[in-house]
């Protein structure tokens, strides 16, 4: 079997908190690290040098929507199938070109991400992350989740358990339900309860008896706590989290997604571009949510990379961004790092992703400087980026 070794590299491999000096790592031709090491290296049939620069773990990115159009206030899904798919293709192109190895869809038109998931898969479209598909996503008639050619509408636990049934025929590998209102709806608050407890319940039975999971669009309350009792798997955005729903979260294994970028990119760049009420939404919240979301961190709640990349002026190549608000609001370097592991393991994929360890895939970034030091090294725009061992 073919071997390549990548030598001369310091090394952060994702797990441990240190850089490794003078390392090395021997890449199989199925894409898999054989051995690592720091001292003699074994033969190899070729030879990489990568010239004493930094290596760290690609990015899962555990919250994206690649068919929505961030330059637009509403996610732009009235678009025809032929012009969502371009611009999704186009999407994926970004995400990996910013150093996103992998995703998990949160909400795709026409399901999409099913068949592009299943075209990576098959190798007829490459240079892509691998996709963790959702299809689309659950939502109450009227709810956040409600847009052209997006939500299942389900209006009952009966209906819900049908929908997801059909989603997971589909192709869907993750389910995302749409427990609260949200910033780009216009009828409704982030405190607006949407699906029931036994709705949400519903898409979590039928989504575990296949062992696939799911994920609850929940950002005020009573919302977050309907879905954490409910039994989801991760509550994405959960800005306003409270004490006892941290509480439940510990005791479940909950994971959270902060998704800062989505919120802050929207008064940020939207001011006199995007309508005042969704502005005022994403502001008022900004300052409550990176206290919420601090205090869970701080008590343990495992937190995931996820950016809602497709949102308001929320780019596909901002993702090592919501690295940098997480430090700016009290990550460590190393603990923000730390999150794009927490998404493998969200995702039940972290035995073959998420570290560079042996029997892991060599999916990896090759920067110029130490982003235990300076996080935003991994924005850097010219870094080179591998999925399974290959330069893409």
């Amino acid at each position: 079997m073919e071997t390549t070794l990548y030598y001369n590299c310091q090394l952060f491999d994702g797990a441990k908190n240190e850089i490794q000096a003078n390392a090395w790592f021997l890449v199989d031709e199925t894409g898999k690290i054989k051995q690592t090491g720091t001292q003699a290296a074994p033969e190899a049939d070729q030879k990489v040098d990568l010239q004493q620069k930094f290596v760290m773990p690609g990015l899962i990115n555990c919250h994206t929507h690649i068919t929505m159009n961030p330059k637009t206030g509403d996610g732009g899904t009235a678009a025809n199938v032929v012009a969502s798919t371009v611009l999704a293709v186009q999407n994926l192109q970004s995400l990996l070109h910013s150093g996103v190895t992998y995703i998990r869809e949160c909400g795709s038109t026409y399901d999409i991400d099913i068949t592009l998931s299943q075209l990576i898969q098959n190798k007829r479209l490459t240079a892509a992350p691998e996709i963790m598909p959702s299809g689309r996503p659950y939502s109450m008639t009227g709810g956040h989740g409600d847009f052209p050619n997006f939500g299942h509408l389900v209006d009952s636990p009966d209906e819900m358990r049908k929908a997801v049934r059909e989603g997971i025929k589909a192709g869907a590998k993750a389910i995302k339900v749409m427990a609260t209102g949200g910033v780009m709806t216009p009828n409704d608050f982030m405190d607006d309860p949407q699906l029931s407890t036994a709705e949400i319940h519903a898409a979590v039975e039928e989504a575990h008896h296949k062992n696939d999971i799911v994920a609850a669009h929940a950002e005020g309350n009573p919302g977050i706590l309907n879905a954490i009792k409910a039994g989801v798997d991760s509550i994405e955005h959960g800005f306003y989290v409270n004490d006892e729903e941290i509480d439940l979260m510990l005791e479940q294994g909950t994971y959270l997604t902060p998704t800062f970028i989505a919120a802050w990119a929207i008064p940020e760049y939207g001011h006199g571009i995007l309508p005042d009420w969704e502005v005022k939404k994403a502001a008022d919240a900004l300052d409550d949510l990176y206290k919420n979301i601090g205090h869970a961190y701080h008590r343990g709640v495992p937190i995931t990379l996820g950016t809602d990349a497709g949102t308001p002026f929320n780019e596909f190549f901002q993702t090592p961004v919501e690295l940098e608000l997480m430090v700016e609001h009290g990550f460590s370097n190393f603990d923000a790092l730390q999150t794009s592991v927490n998404s493998a393991k969200l995702m039940k994929i972290d035995q073959e992703y998420g570290t560079l360890a042996a029997g892991k895939f060599a999916d990896f970034l090759v920067l110029d400087e130490n982003p235990l030091q300076n996080i935003k090294a991994v924005q850097q725009e010219d870094k080179q980026v591998y999925k399974k061992g290959q330069l893409v």
